[in-house]
């Protein structure tokens, strides 16, 4: 399948190069057909300018197309990538004050994002302690909820009345 062209307007929000673009369009284009598309977003992934919108681009691919490993691999190298170029520290009690002072900032919002897609992924993959734990710290920091952490736990965190009635 050749590579999808479109229109310079369309997608011009998406700053990159018109091949990768194609390279992107098509694996959209080829969903009903599993290797293709996921030929094209590999060759997309290694192409020398793949940058930041390519991987968010992959992890939704990779996301709907229920292929979770990959779509948390691109996850997580979202969140990297904005903890490189925000230099964001490592150690959660001196991150915390950072994310909740800055998480209206579209680099942050994009490092939440990402983290709450990955408590989801880990949560699909089966790592129930590690989508609470991500997702918990989400909560500490969403006020408004806007990142669905509170949704997350209740879905992975029992009731307390539920445990009970399962031990009688």
């Amino acid at each position: 399948m050749p590579p999808v062209t479109a229109p310079i307007p369309a997608l011009s929000w998406y700053q990159v190069p018109p091949d990768l673009k194609g390279l992107l369009l098509t694996a959209a284009a080829a969903w009903p057909d599993d290797a293709e598309g996921d030929r094209c977003m590999a060759l997309a992934l290694a192409h020398p300018q793949a940058s930041l919108a390519v991987w968010i681009s992959a992890y939704r691919y990779f996301f709907y197309r229920h292929n979770d490993a990959m779509a948390k691999q691109m996850a997580e190298q979202v969140i990297q990538r904005v903890e490189q170029d925000e230099q964001l520290p490592s150690h959660w009690a001196v991150l915390q004050p950072i994310l909740r002072r800055r998480r209206l900032e579209a680099p942050i919002r994009l490092y939440l994002t990402a983290s709450a897609a990955l408590g989801l992924l880990l949560a699909r993959l089966g790592d129930l302690e590690g989508a609470k734990a991500i997702a918990s710290r989400l909560q500490s920091i969403d006020d408004d909820n806007e990142f669905g952490a509170s949704l997350i736990l209740s879905i992975l965190t029992p009731p307390a009345d539920t445990e009970e009635a399962d031990d009688d």
